[in-house]
């Protein structure tokens, strides 16, 4: 595969963000005056905050049916397969089709930028990952290349079968990767997702330990498009506007609201039944990131924390859902070995001092979830099909009066 021209991927990039930037008028979480957990964020409330981490999107909307898009993640901005960081999978669930995620089991390290794409587009990821990792300088003798692809279904809202994302769209993701602010919402890999009864996307928050328990960052990046029973910071919205799994089966909830009120009366519109997936369908891709010196093993315990920050949002991981958690620290790198074949690379051990780390993953990653939501704006697609962004004014509504 060829390297498109500085210009085409210049065309792809501009044609992304203009897209995000009609994402940029939704608030996030805390705009709402929510601040879910007790830790602190980082400045820009992002997996961006851990130092080098860089994010790139591109979002590709076409016609009525294409609703789709990449979001990639650097880990530094160097030599990623010359300086591999120390990294670890989780799987909660395997419905899902993820690339290169076995080598990062069984050998510990991630060497290419992490791509997430739709579920039909792993293939054309793979190859430009691979593409784009050759054609760095030093790696003119590799033979050998890991990607790293992670996936969600956006078949509803997207003409999947089309196949409509190619190595260039993914190119042009990793050209725009930096490492200030983050968008969210319906933009890169969240452009045609739904989540918990709404617009689905993509999500990010931090979390930074101060000095006394260790002063590290942990940043959770999401791609939520999974079902399930939306709670927010404790109040449970899905019930109280209409929105959850297994709605059809159950005699409906008394509400929460404590003045028997029903859905309308907070902003809910009727949902359609046809418009719902099943209640435990989707997928989300979680990805982490920690300045904390965190080898492999430590890397795996903290990713299968993500999973109750998952919870709390109001996930219950599925049967038909792919979730699945890559965790990575910068500051763990693979190194070049000495002539005897060793290394030497500090890590934190096991211990107590894990803990703050792992009440900072789930804190990232339940806000993360949030800020997909709200971020996210109404998206209509494939055969009409339309998936309807949270409504921020009942949301409000909701949260003032508990």
């Amino acid at each position: 595969m060829r390297i498109l021209p500085s210009a085409t991927l210049a065309a792809l990039i501009a044609a992304g963000l203009a897209t995000v930037a009609r994402a940029e008028e939704r608030p996030r979480i805390r705009d709402l005056g929510i601040a879910p957990g007790i830790l602190s964020p980082g400045p820009l409330n992002a997996i961006t905050d851990v130092g080098g981490v860089r994010v790139g999107h591109n979002t590709v909307i076409e016609g009525e049916a294409v609703r789709t898009g990449v979001t990639a993640i650097l880990p530094h901005s160097g030599n990623l397969f010359q300086d591999k960081v120390e990294a670890a999978v989780f799987v909660a669930n395997a419905f899902g089709k993820a690339a290169g995620f076995l080598q990062v089991q069984e050998l510990g390290t991630i060497e290419t930028p992490i791509v997430l794409t739709n579920t039909l587009a792993v293939g054309a990821a793979l190859e430009a990952t691979v593409a784009w990792t050759l054609a760095q300088p030093g790696n003119e003798a590799v033979r050998s290349v890991n990607a790293v692809v992670g996936e969600t279904n956006d078949g509803y809202l997207n003409d999947i079968r089309g196949q409509h994302i190619r190595p260039e769209h993914v190119l042009a993701a990793i050209a725009a990767a930096s490492d200030g602010t983050v968008a969210e919402g319906s933009v890169g890999a969240g452009t045609g997702t739904r989540a918990l009864g709404w617009k689905g996307g993509i999500g990010t928050s931090s979390r930074w330990l101060p000095a006394s328990l260790g002063g590290y960052t942990v940043g959770a990046l999401v791609q939520s498009n999974f079902g399930g029973v939306l709670t927010v910071d404790g109040v449970r919205v899905g019930e109280a506007l209409g929105r959850f799994a297994f709605r059809e089966q159950l005699t409906a909830p008394a509400s929460t609201l404590d003045s028997g009120a029903s859905p309308t009366d907070f902003g809910a519109s009727p949902t359609d039944p046809d418009d719902r997936p099943p209640a435990g369908a989707g997928s989300c891709m979680i990805v982490l990131a920690t300045d904390a010196p965190l080898s492999a093993r430590s890397l795996e315990r903290l990713a299968s924390r993500a999973l109750l920050g998952l919870g709390r949002a109001g996930s219950f991981i599925g049967h038909g859902s792919g979730d699945f958690v890559i965790a990575f620290s910068t500051t763990r790198r693979a190194g070049v070995a000495g002539a005897d074949g060793s290394r030497e690379v500090a890590a934190l051990v096991d211990g107590d001092s894990l803990d703050p780390l792992f009440l900072a993953a789930i804190e990232s990653v339940e806000e993360a979830v949030y800020n997909s939501l709200l971020r996210a704006t109404t998206v209509r697609g494939r055969d009409g099909h339309i998936a309807d962004a949270i409504s921020i004014e009942a949301l409000e509504r909701l949260l003032a009066r508990r």
